[in-house]
């Protein structure tokens, strides 16, 4: 009995083996696939007055295939991984403006244009191979945001492991087999909610003040000179829009030139007879929308009493001339003044400034500099800038080319004495006169270091202000700042308007699955359910006979049978 007994315990416990092991084998065949994961930033999405532009899903779930795809694969299905060393700008455009079917493009990028990258910082870069890089995904960035794209677009950096699944996928490409679920290949996937309208974005603008010193108790208001530079940025990649020069440059500046000034007037011997308005404003990329709003919450005294503003913008990779950009005529008593006072200072350090008039257009709603903004006011103004022309809508504004890597902290320093000089001309009545308030190895000299380390937070933080929280703390990091160094700090929050509208969802993780085919696939289940057949019935022969493996597939007699 208890041999009877233990034989079908032996039965049930083999059975249970062989099912168990079944299912380990089919799970190893399924999940041995190796994964890597990747961070990809995505393209942005917006509309422009209602018209649909950037990409407009998040989600991937498709094979790889690289530029070396057969001519006519379907590509409908697909993820092209295609890196910036290798593009084909005519194949972007002609697959962008033609609508060709696509599933999708991840662009992968030198580490050069990381932000986490530190490598030659502080040099010109003009190294050949990389400006040709630089020019070449400028035109992509221009392509891209300009355009509606109904698939996923990403961004990623070049590492090992990316590179080796590229080498791979050139690899699969070239024998002229896409991948495919029968073919086998890589498949590429990015869990991404639907994208959302970002609702009322809040634009931040951030205000300081150092009050002039009033002669012999004088009732008349001090007249103002206004510090302006803008603070956010826009890009093709909202996540990676750091902008060091535009308006990085101009930020450290600002904060600089607030350092030194503030030395002077907090010793009543040395303060001037004017006040200094510091203001980093918001809204940059869109018409200067931010600043607008700052202006237009002053009240009718203050803004009259500004003699003129120097709004500061991209002044961090010039060599040996700057403009000065005004909406006034030439003529104007104070444009005069500007230009006198800057042109004098340049000439001492040894570059030349040149000034560009350009009327403004009140019907036109595009505003192509931040001074212009001031002059609708009524308000003289100027901008200070390493470009010659304004740039286009969306254009210069911290894309993924305006990177430190780019960006000479040398010029920054030689565009804060200027600005520093000029200013303390105007304000202690120096003009003419070869005497350097700020002059180097003295006390109120320009400090490198400040300038340095306040370029590398800002090269490190992506600035777009939809994408910003109420009290960001980059925002409030410079509120901090301003307050060191000037007085009655206050911010200005309002709403972003106008024609812009914007959506979420900046940056994934890429889940990159190398999977085999599945006739391979099939062929493995075959010969292992083969294997298990023949095991289960070499140790059910061993344990009870072979009667009793034919009676398991026998057929049972039928219930006429057996009451007959």
């Amino acid at each position: 009995m208890a041999m009877a007994s233990r034989k079908p315990r032996e039965r049930e416990m083999l059975f249970d083996s062989v099912i168990a092991l079944v299912f380990i084998l089919v799970a190893c065949v399924d999940l041995c696939d190796g994964a890597t994961v990747v961070d990809v930033y995505r393209l942005i999405q917006y509309d422009m007055s209602g018209v649909p532009f950037g990409s407009r899903l998040a989600s991937l779930n498709h094979h790889a295939a690289s530029l070396h795809f057969s001519p006519h694969a379907d590509l409908s299905r697909t993820v092209l991984l295609i890196p910036l060393r290798e593009l084909n700008m005519s194949f972007v455009k002609e697959y962008i403006a033609e609508s060709k079917p696509l599933g999708g493009l991840i662009f992968l990028l030198p580490r050069m244009f990381s932000f986490e990258n530190k490598d030659g910082l502080g040099s010109n870069n003009q190294d050949e191979s990389k400006e040709l890089l630089k020019n070449v995904l400028a035109e992509l960035e221009q392509i891209l945001i300009h355009a509606n794209i109904p698939y996923p677009v990403y961004f990623a950096f070049e590492n090992d492991n990316i590179d080796a699944v590229l080498t791979d996928i050139k690899k699969n490409d070239v024998t002229g087999q896409p991948a495919t679920a029968t073919t086998g290949g890589y498949k590429f996937v990015v869990s991404a909610p639907e994208p959302k309208k970002i609702v009322s974005p809040a634009i931040t603008n951030i205000q300081g003040w150092l009050a002039g010193l009033k002669a012999n108790n004088d009732a008349h208001q001090l007249p103002t000179i206004a510090i302006v530079a803008s603070y956010d940025t826009f890009g093709t990649a909202p996540a990676l829009s750091v902008g060091s020069d535009s308006n990085g440059s101009g930020i450290v500046a600002l904060l600089e030139v607030a350092r030194l000034f503030s030395l002077l007037y907090s010793n009543p011997k040395t303060r001037g007879q004017y006040n200094l308005l510091f203001g980093l404003t918001s809204g940059g990329p869109y018409n200067y929308n931010g600043t607008r709003k700052w202006l237009r919450s002053f009240d009718q005294r203050l803004r009259e009493s500004i003699d003129y503003a120097i709004c500061l913008d991209s002044i961090g990779s010039w060599e040996n001339e700057l403009w000065i950009h005004v909406s006034k005529p030439p003529e104007n008593a104070f444009i005069k003044k500007i230009l006198e006072d800057f042109s004098s200072v340049a000439d001492e350090l040894g570059f030349k400034v040149n000034l560009k008039h350009k009327k403004i257009n009140i019907s036109n709603p595009r505003v192509a500099w931040e001074h212009e903004q001031f002059s609708r006011l009524r308000v003289t103004a100027a901008t200070l800038s390493e470009l010659s022309t304004a740039p286009e809508l969306l254009e210069n504004t911290g894309g993924l080319v305006d990177g430190r890597h780019f960006v000479n902290e040398v010029a920054i320093v030689r565009s804060v004495k200027l600005i520093a000089e000029s200013l303390a001309r105007h304000i202690y009545g120096h003009q003419g006169k070869n005497i350097q308030i700020f002059a180097d190895n003295s006390n109120l000299a320009v400090n490198p270091s400040y300038v340095r380390s306040w370029l590398n937070i800002l090269s490190r933080t992506p600035r777009v202000a939809p994408f910003f929280s109420k009290d960001d703390p980059f925002v409030m990091a410079l509120k901090k700042e301003l307050e060191d160094h000037t007085d009655e700090v206050n911010l200005h929050r309002d709403v972003l308007d106008g024609m812009f509208t914007f959506y979420d969802s900046t940056r994934a993780k890429l889940n990159i699955y190398q999977v085999a085919s599945v006739t391979f696939d099939l062929l493995l289940l075959l010969v292992l359910g083969s294997y298990l057949i023949v095991l289960f019935s070499f140790l059910v022969i061993t344990t009870r006979g072979l009667d009793d493996l034919i009676s398991l597939f026998r057929r049972p007699p039928s219930r006429k049978v057996k009451t007959a």
